[in-house]
């Protein structure tokens, strides 16, 4: 049996504190074995933000691997943007990713396969909305192509490839497409976050069924749900999830977004 806990969008900058320390001792008690962060790790990219992820998810004792968020390209440094917009986020990465072995096993029972949505500027005014370019959608599905036939695969992104109902929009461009493609591939499903609440569907597409797995937010930047993430449980060829969600949060606090 595999359990991961699947985190995202926790928005240091305008993190929530309480939320922060629940996982991280989730995390100390509970032994996951590992930690999946979709996204969002900053609120403006700024270099305080990202010493103080780094902090926080140094000091878990779990293997952890990240994805970037739309948030965590630079908002106030347009040079950086477009010369090396991932510059900040690569050296938190090589900071704090450590190898998921999934209980020894490593990639003989399930891999993880990154499919980027963000991008440094985009032909539309909305740039922290979801694309998935076609390089990078060839690059994942290399990755799972080459991978040993019937391995289950996971993959993760910041944005949900298509609009899931939830009060946060993605519209991710291509995410129809990249669906589809993952279908045709069977994974087992799709990680995200971005739209700051919990959701666990089945999305049709040509190529057949895949499943959309979103975690909440760590953040202040609630819209009608408390702090959540995500516990998943791989067993047998099955897997589970379980939303959890801080206790406490009063209503007042819900689709407060800034």
């Amino acid at each position: 049996m595999i359990r991961l806990f699947h985190i995202s969008d926790l928005h240091f900058g305008l993190e929530d504190r309480r939320a922060l320390d629940w996982v991280a001792g989730l995390v100390r008690d509970e032994a996951p074995d590992g930690v999946i962060i979709t996204g969002d790790l900053t609120m403006r990219a700024r270099s305080r933000e990202f010493a103080a992820a780094a902090r926080w998810i140094g000091a878990l004792d779990a293997p952890v691997r990240i994805d970037p968020g739309n948030h965590d390209l630079p908002y106030f440094n347009p040079v950086e943007r477009f010369i090396d917009p991932y510059r900040r986020f690569r050296a938190l990465e090589a900071t704090v990713t450590r190898p998921l072995l999934l209980d020894g096993l490593a990639m003989d029972a399930l891999a993880i396969v990154r499919l980027p949505t963000t991008a440094a500027a985009q032909w539309r005014l909305n740039w922290s909305r979801g694309t998935v370019g076609t390089a990078a959608l060839a690059h994942a599905l290399a990755q799972i192509d080459a991978l040993p036939p019937g391995l289950p695969v996971l993959v993760t992104c910041h944005h949900p490839l298509v609009e899931v109902g939830t009060q946060g929009r993605a519209l991710t461009h291509g995410g129809n497409r990249a669906l589809a493609a993952l279908a045709q591939r069977g994974v087992l499903g799709v990680l995200s976050g971005h739209v700051h609440d919990a959701f666990d569907m089945v999305n049709p597409t040509a190529s057949g069924p895949v499943r959309m797995i979103g975690a909440g937010t760590l953040s202040q930047r609630l819209r009608t749900t408390p702090p959540t993430f995500n516990q998943l449980t791989f067993d047998q060829g099955q897997l589970t999830v379980c939303a959890r969600q801080l206790e406490g949060v009063p209503a007042e606090a819900f689709g407060r977004y800034h």
